[in-house]
């Protein structure tokens, strides 16, 4: 609650101070002589507008809480404050609206006297008042902060933050920035999602880099093409009168239209097939003549002259396949109508990893927090009736590697029995133990540990 009070004070003070800043630019506008057109003579300072960007840097101090969970071997308190540096980037569509990201770094002491690192990375929306040099602003994120040092190991947490401060503008290129920040990161020893108060204090400069749009240059008149075929007079054989490549010539004359000039047509005066220009007494130019040909007047294949019964190759065929013209998609969703379709969302959510399983260490009991994931899966089973799934349980490579192997089967068979019991046929599902031996992080962190640890569904063809 101090560290709140802090954040809040300083955000008052800094008001305070760039408030009297403006009030003074106010006045120094308002006393500047004035061109011949009625123009300022003041120097035009940095003021928002529409369609820039913002680059900066800052150092500062962060207050980390005493009970900031940031650890992974032993928890030991930061010495406070921790001077900072950081770089930032954002962009204004808007001149009261923009977005921007960030990242900062510092270095301290824990409470056994070891050195520690601290940093974050952030992005957020902010939210200024243009119309002067004097710009507050207020912003609101999230990001990573991580810490790391010898006694506490490596680690990082996900951050909500806030904070409100003030810009003041030098020039259109240059400006000083005040921040005044809480972050809230989880809290040591607490139950995930209660958090604590970190404050921040920063001070830098802002460089605003406006995008230079110029009027295209007048072009060039064209050279000359007198019958717009394309081809320019100095290039044109016949100029006056429109032709074709190579030369710009009209083409040579083709009664029939068949794409075979009658110099070279056999029958000038009936469309037909190359090389003789003459037509093809097949009607249905499927290469099968009469009476080889079944089907006179649908082109076929060359067996019998009669169209494909499976044209898109997805083997539906005939009524069965209600989109003849395109092939099914084998996803496991309605692989029966020959049509090609999408995962709905719900059900694309339970393809995969599926967040929120949870199982007591070392155990196949389903922790109560997982109920409402594992009824969700089932509402989605139920409403989805023809599904089929694969549940695969998998362990991190810690222990014994028979033992993760008979524990990710037996987790995955806890799920099954759960969702069964949820009223889903014990056919519809099939389980698999994976154990250690499809790992998708490192084994040798923790966090890649912990993505090891999971269940994964897995749509099955119908």
């Amino acid at each position: 609650m101090k560290k709140l009070t802090f954040v809040l004070g300083c955000g008052a003070l800094s008001s305070l101070l760039f408030g009297t800043t403006g009030a003074r630019a106010q006045t120094v506008g308002a006393t500047a002589s004035l061109s011949k057109d009625g123009a300022s003579s003041v120097p035009n300072q940095q003021r928002p507008h529409e369609n820039y960007f913002e680059v900066g840097l800052f150092g500062g101090a962060l207050f980390p809480s005493k009970d900031i969970a940031l650890y992974s071997a032993k928890h030991e308190k930061f010495d406070s404050p921790v001077p900072e540096l950081g770089l930032r980037v954002a962009y204004f569509p808007l001149s009261f609206l923009g977005a921007e990201v960030e990242g900062n770094a510092g270095f301290t002491k824990t409470e056994s006297g070891a050195r520690a690192d601290i940093w974050a990375t952030r992005a957020h929306a902010i939210v200024q008042l243009p119309g002067s040099s004097v710009i507050p602003f207020a912003l609101i994120g999230g990001g990573y902060m991580g810490a790391g040092s010898n006694p506490s190991g490596n680690d990082r947490d996900k951050l909500f933050h806030f904070g409100a401060g003030v810009k003041v503008g030098l020039d259109d290129f240059l400006g000083l920035r005040l921040d005044v920040r809480d972050n809230l990161t989880q809290k040591f020893a607490a139950s995930s999602g209660t958090l604590v108060h970190s404050p921040e204090l920063t001070l830098g400069l802002t460089f605003t880099l406006d995008p230079v749009s110029k009027a295209p240059a007048k072009a060039a008149p064209p050279p000359p093409d007198a019958d717009g075929d394309g081809f320019l007079d100095a290039d044109d054989k016949c100029p006056k009168e429109p032709g074709v490549a190579p030369d710009g010539c009209p083409a040579p004359k083709d009664s029939d239209g068949d794409g075979i000039v009658d110099l070279r047509d056999a029958c000038p005066n009936e469309a037909g097939p190359a090389p003789t220009g003459c037509p093809d007494r097949d009607s249905d130019h499927d290469c099968v003549p009469v009476p080889a040909d079944k089907c006179p007047d649908v082109p076929g294949l060359p067996t019998d002259g009669c169209p494909d019964p499976d044209p898109d190759h997805d083997g539906i065929v005939g009524a069965a396949d209600k989109c003849p013209d395109k092939p099914e998609t084998v996803n496991g969703f309605e692989d029966d109508d020959g049509c090609p379709d999408t995962l709905p969302e719900k059900v694309k959510k339970y393809s995969g990893v599926v967040p929120g399983i949870e199982f007591d260490l070392g155990k196949a009991t389903i922790r109560p927090a997982s109920r409402p994931t594992l009824d969700e899966a089932a509402a989605v089973l139920t409403e989805y009736s023809a599904l089929r799934i694969s549940i695969t349980g998998h362990t991190d490579d810690v222990g014994d590697r028979k033992k993760n192997l008979e524990l990710s089967k037996d987790r995955a068979d806890a799920v099954k029995t759960y969702l069964v019991g949820k009223g889903i046929d014990d056919k519809r599902i099939e389980t698999r133990g994976a154990g250690p031996d499809e790992p998708i992080a490192d084994n040798k962190q923790a966090a890649g540990r912990q993505k090891n640890r999971r269940i994964e569904f897995k749509l099955l063809q119908q």
